[in-house]
């Protein structure tokens, strides 16, 4: 028996900055992962990863992120995700100091 497909966001990393990215709705990269297009049927969700992978002067390290839908948007299901997007842990700065 197939699993059950798991909600999805499209994210990569900016090319030129290196910020974590997020694939919106209207096909444009942000960098807030409430307004990043969640992702529930598992054809549309392949689709969006080859459109964003053909992007390359755009971003880089395209991948399928694992999320839930939460009340202000996506929300991750793993450390990962959640680590990724309030940014570098080195200090405060960025998007660590706005969350």
């Amino acid at each position: 028996m197939p699993r059950q497909f798991t909600p999805k966001v499209v994210t990569a990393n900016a090319l030129l900055e290196g910020d974590v990215v997020y694939l919106a709705a209207d096909g444009s990269w942000t960098r807030e992962l409430s307004r990043a297009e969640l992702l529930t049927d598992e054809a549309d969700a392949q689709i969006r990863l080859i459109d964003a992978q053909a992007r390359v002067d755009e971003v880089v390290g395209v991948y399928l992120a694992d999320m839930t839908e939460g009340e202000n948007g996506p929300e991750p299901t793993h450390f990962r995700e959640d680590f990724r997007r309030t940014g570098p842990s080195n200090y405060r700065h960025g998007k660590q100091v706005t969350a």
